[in-house]
């Protein structure tokens, strides 16, 4: 797992290409991340299904309560079965943009 933090946006990286463990250090880290819009980034392993992107919703419910952003980016998935309560995207340069999106219509009262 990979920590990188740019301003109010932290991006967490799976490196070891086990969804599992991944899933579980970061649930297990996650109050350190509450203050911040935060970027799951699979894109390095093509064997996450749409079963595991469900398992992130408690995490991206969470986030949504303290009204931050949780923006998963995958390939290969079908993003229109992905539920609404989770923000999927193909690539880092569009989870960016739904982040800033999303702080805007914070900002706006939306």
């Amino acid at each position: 797992m990979k920590v990188d933090q740019k301003g109010h946006t932290i991006t967490i990286k799976d490196t070891q290409g086990d969804f599992a463990s991944f899933l579980d250090k970061v649930s297990q880290s996650n109050t350190a991340f509450d203050t911040h819009n935060v970027i799951i980034d699979l894109s390095h392993n093509p064997s996450v299904t749409l079963a595991d992107l469900k398992l992130l919703l408690p995490l991206a419910k969470q986030h949504k309560k303290v009204k931050k952003s949780f923006v998963v980016v995958a390939e290969g998935i079908d993003f229109n079965a992905v539920p609404a309560q989770l923000s999927v995207v193909p690539s880092n340069l569009e989870a960016h943009d739904i982040i800033e999106m999303e702080e805007i219509e914070r900002d706006l009262g939306f």
